[in-house]
C-alpha cells in the first residue's frame, strides 16, 4: 500500500503534511554543492533571521524543540530542587524536558477556552520552590503572556505552534524571558527536525550557546551535541520566508471550516481578532465519544486526531484537572496545513459535517 504519511492510505487527506517547494529544495542543493554541511554560516543567519522575526535580540538553533526546552531550562538554573509550573494538557516533550533538567514538573489545569494553562490554577500551584513557568501558545492560539509574567516567576513561551501569531499586537516569543520554537515537519516552518532558543537576555543567549556543543572545551562540565546543520538551517530561512503566505492560507482554510460547520452540532475554535490565532491546528469539540467519530471520518478519507495525546496526569497517576479532561474527551483537530488544495478543504468540511450530522 502507497502512503503518504505514517499509517496515512494513498487517497486519505493527512493530518497534516510539510508544505515544501522547489525553492526549499534549491536552498538546500545550494548547501549541498557548497561542501559544508554542518553548522555554519546557514545557522547564524537563520539565527538572525528568526530572532528578528519574532521580535528579540538573539537566537540560539539547536537540534528539536525539545532541546530548546532542555536547554533553555538549564540556562535558567533549573536543577534539583526546583519546580517549574506545565500544563497538564500538553506534549509529553515540554514534562520530559523538566526531567532531564532535573527539576520537578508541577502540573497547572488547561484554560477551556485558550486550552493554554489556567492563570489562576498557575496561581495556586506556585511556591518557593518555582522557579519558572512554562506557557505554550496552544495549536497557534497566543496566550496573554502578560498575565503569567504578573506572577513574578520567569516565563518560557512554547512557540512551538504559534510562530507568526500575535499577543496584544506583538508577536508571540517577545515577553517571555525565553522563547522556543520547534520546526519539526509539520510545525508552522520546518527543518526536517530543529528548534530554537530566542531572547533579549544575553547571558542567557550565552549559557544556551555554550550548552549546546561540547567540542575543544577546556573544562569537562556536562554539555551537549543539540546542533542544527546548515542543511537544515537553509530549509528553515527559505520556509521563514513564506511564513507570512502559509499563515495566510491556514487563516483561510478556518475561515471556509467557519462557515461550513457554523450549524454542526461542535463548539468551533476562538476566533481570536489581531492576529492572536495561526491555527497550527483547527480543532473542533464535539460531544464524545470521539474513537467512533475519528473513525467514520477515516472512512471518509480524512484522518482526524486528538490534537494531544493524552494529559499528562493521567500518566503520574492522577489528580483532578477538569479543564485538560473535558478537552481531551472533546477535542478533535481536522486536517489544516498550506499545501491543502481547495477541493481538499472542502472535503473536510462536508465528511465532518456529514460525520456530525450523522452521529
Amino acid at each position: 500500500m502507497v502512503l503518504v504519511g505514517p499509517g496515512v492510505p494513498a487517497g486519505m487527506i493527512p493530518h497534516s503534511r510539510p508544505t515544501l517547494s522547489d525553492a526549499d529544495r534549491q536552498r538546500v542543493v545550494e548547501v549541498l554543492t557548497s561542501g559544508w554541511i554542518v553548522q555554519g554560516q546557514e545557522v547564524e543567519a537563520f539565527e538572525h533571521e528568526l530572532a528578528a522575526f519574532v521580535g528579540r535580540q538573539g537566537g540560539v538553533a539547536v537540534s528539536s524543540g525539545s532541546a530548546a526546552l532542555h536547554l533553555s531550562l538549564l540556562a535558567l538554573g533549573i536543577g534539583p530542587g526546583a519546580e517549574v509550573v506545565i500544563p497538564t494538557y500538553v506534549c509529553d516533550a515540554v514534562h520530559h524536558a523538566v526531567v532531564h533538567a532535573g527539576g520537578a514538573a508541577v502540573l497547572a489545569d488547561a484554560d477551556p477556552r485558550s486550552a493554554s494553562l489556567d492563570l489562576l490554577d498557575v496561581e495556586r500551584r506556585l511556591t518557593a520552590r518555582t522557579k519558572a513557568i512554562i506557557l505554550p501558545h496552544a495549536f497557534g492560539l497566543a496566550a496573554d503572556v502578560a498575565a503569567f509574567t504578573a506572577l513574578g516567576v520567569p516565563v518560557i513561551e512554547d512557540c512551538a505552534q504559534a510562530i507568526g501569531a500575535l499577543d496584544g499586537g506583538r508577536p508571540v516569543g517577545s515577553r517571555g524571558v525565553l522563547a522556543v520554537f520547534s520546526f519539526y515537519a509539520t510545525k508552522m516552518l520546518t527543518t526536517g527536525e530543529g528548534g530554537m532558543v530566542a531572547s533579549d537576555d544575553a547571558r542567557l543567549l550565552a549559557r544556551v550557546r555554550d550548552l549546546r556543543e561540547y567540542d575543544e572545551r577546556t573544562d569537562l562540565s556536562a554539555r551537549f551535541n543539540f546542533k542544527l546543520t546548515d542543511l537544515q538551517a537553509a530549509l528553515g530561512r527559505a520556509q521563514l520566508a513564506r511564513l507570512p503566505a502559509f499563515i495566510e492560507r491556514r487563516r483561510a482554510i478556518a475561515a471556509t471550516y467557519r462557515r461550513a460547520l457554523a450549524a454542526a452540532p461542535c463548539e468551533l475554535p476562538p476566533d481570536a481578532a489581531g492576529g492572536r490565532h495561526v491555527y497550527h491546528r483547527f480543532v473542533v469539540a464535539p460531544d464524545p465519544p470521539l474513537a467512533p467519530i475519528i473513525s467514520r471520518l477515516a472512512a471518509l478519507g480524512v484522518q482526524g486526531r486528538r490534537p494531544v495525546f493524552r494529559p499528562l496526569h493521567r500518566a503520574l497517576g492522577g489528580g483532578a484537572y477538569p479543564a485538560a479532561d473535558r478537552l481531551w474527551d472533546r477535542s478533535l483537530s481536522v486536517p489544516c496545513f498550506p499545501s491543502m488544495t481547495d477541493a481538499e478543504v472542502e472535503r473536510v468540511a462536508e465528511a465532518v459535517v456529514l460525520t456530525l450530522g450523522g452521529r
